[in-house]
C-alpha cells in the first residue's frame, strides 16, 4: 500500500476542545517564530531570550532546536541540501502538532534554501512569523562556538553552510535581526512587540 493509498484511508478525529478554547485560556494563539541564519548567527541565544520573556509572562512556549531535533527525531539524515529538506520537514510537521495545541513553538534551523523556508511556511501554516537572524558570515566565523567552521575548513565536515554549502539569503521574513545592531535581549523584546502587533499574544 503506497502512501497516497495510506492517506485516502485516515480520518481525523475531531477533539472537544478546540483552537479558541485554548486562545480563551493561554492568552495567545498557537503560533510559530522560524528562525533562520546560518550556524552561529544567533538563532538559539535569541530564541532562547524570547521563550525566557514569553514563558515569564505565563504563556506557553517550547523550543525546537535544529542540534537537539538531530540527536533523535532526524538522528537518520545527514547535511545534504536533500537531507536537509526533510529535516525541515519533520521539524515542521511537529511544530505544526504544537502550534495547534495552542503553544508558542521557536524552531531554529539553519534552513539555507529559500524552499525550504517555504516549504516550512506552507505546512505550518498561520500564525507563522520567519524570523532571518543576519550576521555576518565572517562573524559568525569568527564566534564558532562549537567549531563547526573550523571542522568545516579542515574538510571534517561535509555539505557544511557558508563553507562548502550554500546559504540563500532570506528576502521574505516578518523581521530581520541584525545581531551586530541588536543584542539578543532586544532583539527578543523586538519579536516579542511584533507578536503583539499581529495579535498572537494578547
Amino acid at each position: 500500500m503506497n502512501s497516497k493509498d495510506i492517506n485516502e484511508n485516515l480520518v481525523e478525529f475531531n477533539y472537544s476542545i478546540n483552537e479558541r478554547d485554548r486562545e480563551k485560556k493561554n492568552g495567545c494563539k498557537g503560533s510559530a517564530v522560524w528562525f533562520t541564519g546560518p550556524s552561529a548567527s544567533g538563532k538559539s541565544t535569541i530564541a532562547n531570550e524570547l521563550e525566557i520573556l514569553l514563558f515569564n509572562k505565563g504563556y506557553p512556549v517550547v523550543i525546537l532546536d535544529g542540534d537537539n531535533v538531530r540527536k533523535g527525531l532526524c538522528s537518520d539524515l545527514d547535511f545534504s541540501l536533500n537531507s536537509r529538506t526533510e529535516n525541515v520537514r519533520r521539524v515542521a510537521e511537529v511544530a505544526k502538532i504544537i502550534k495547534n495545541s495552542g503553544f508558542i513553538v521557536l524552531c531554529c534551523l539553519v534552513s539555507p534554501l529559500i524552499e525550504q523556508r517555504k516549504l516550512a511556511r506552507s505546512i505550518i501554516e498561520k500564525n507563522f512569523i520567519e524570523c532571518y537572524v543576519k550576521t555576518p558570515l565572517d562573524k559568525c566565523m569568527e564566534r564558532d562556538p562549537k567549531g563547526f567552521y573550523k571542522k568545516a575548513r579542515n574538510n571534517q565536515i561535509l555539505d557544511f553552510t557558508g563553507v562548502n554549502s550554500i546559504y540563500e539569503e532570506s528576502l521574505n521574513s516578518e523581521i530581520v535581526v541584525q545581531t551586530e545592531l541588536v543584542d539578543e535581549r532586544k532583539a527578543a523584546a523586538k519579536i516579542y512587540k511584533l507578536m503583539k502587533e499581529k495579535f498572537l499574544i494578547f
